[in-house]
């Protein structure tokens, strides 16, 4: 899972790559984790910036495949691993390694899913209705034609966080009366004639098609199984790097770690104390608020305009018990 987003004139530059770099500070001899490999930006600027060690994850087979050739120009220290990033704490310890010196996660799509209409992403491109960021579980189009109305609106509303999420659920059950829904340009049509267009500019299809492909790679689940390994992984003096796309992903991501550092905001003093307030801080935060895109950065790339990147410091205190970290 990779959402590394890229322009077409700077193919292989994820979002806020300097500012990642930043907060890393790749230095020699030490290891890092690419949770997120896609087509291996940040793998490549790790890996260049110090004579270190670089274990990439990636659930999509196209993109270690993709990798095998970069890996070669590595040899010894890019090493792919097909899995997913919320398995990182395992999978590094299938093979020997139980701590690391930073990690970097890009949540969301990459640029070649997005870029490849047979992936069954994007809503400007005809292909089938897949969604899948591996090759396992149920496609989008098992879930648009099997869901039932009411819970096919509440996917769209809470994870696409569309208003509008009963009227097009409706129309998408309407729609598949007639004949399944399979592809993607038909999906998008019906989507388009339920949601009015916005004065923003945003295609009405945008809201629907990222609700569906959070819930058919579970990425939100993925997402809070992927900071906890983190947590378990990272030497102390470790750094944690996350670039997240849309609210959902970086509230998660800013609550997880208020709550690590010990900065979670407390509703009131007469409240009881919370348990997690009987536990050492994990991190510590690089920046206390979100990280944005520059504005030149925005301008050649307008993928990155919703990105905001939260970096942490991981403390010597030990990784915090299963039952708090759920």
């Amino acid at each position: 899972m990779s959402g590394a987003r890229k322009n077409n004139t700077d193919a292989h530059r994820p979002v806020m790559l300097t500012e990642v770099l930043a907060v890393l500070s790749p230095r020699d001899g030490r290891v890092y984790v690419d949770g997120t490999f896609g087509a291996g930006g940040y793998s490549r600027a790790i890996l260049d910036a110090a004579d270190c060690v670089v274990w990439a994850i990636d659930r999509d087979p196209d993109a270690i495949r993709r990798g095998e050739d970069m890996a070669a120009e590595y040899p010894g220290r890019l090493n792919l691993i097909h899995g997913r990033f919320g398995d990182m704490d395992r999978l590094l310890a299938e093979r020997g390694v139980t701590s690391v010196d930073g990690i970097a996660l890009d949540i969301g799509v990459s640029s070649p899913q997005l870029d490849e209409a047979g992936r069954g992403f994007s809503f400007r491109a005809d292909g089938p209705l897949d969604m899948r960021m591996g090759s396992d579980g149920p496609t989008a189009a098992d879930i648009v034609n099997e869901t039932e109305e009411t819970a096919l609106a509440n996917i769209i509303f809470q994870l696409g966080e569309e208003r509008k999420s009963r009227r097009v659920a409706h129309a998408i059950v309407e729609a598949r009366k007639e004949a399944p829904i399979t592809r993607t340009l038909a999906l998008a049509a019906i989507v388009r004639r339920a949601v009015p267009k916005s004065r923003d500019g945003i295609d009405p299809a945008t809201r629907t098609f990222q609700a569906l492909r959070i819930h058919v790679n579970d990425e939100l689940g993925e997402l809070d199984r992927a900071l906890v390994a983190a947590e378990r992984l990272l030497a102390p003096g470790g750094h944690l790097a996350v670039v997240a796309f849309h609210s959902l992903e970086d509230r998660r991501v800013k609550a997880f770690l208020r709550s690590r550092a010990g900065s979670s905001p407390r509703a009131s003093r007469h409240l009881p104390v919370a348990r997690e307030e009987g536990l050492a801080p994990t991190f510590s935060l690089i920046k206390s608020g979100a990280i944005k895109p520059s504005e030149e950065e925005t301008a050649t790339n307008p993928r990155a305009r919703s990105a905001r990147l939260r970096g942490a410091e991981r403390t010597d205190a030990p990784a915090w018990p299963a039952e708090e970290a759920a």
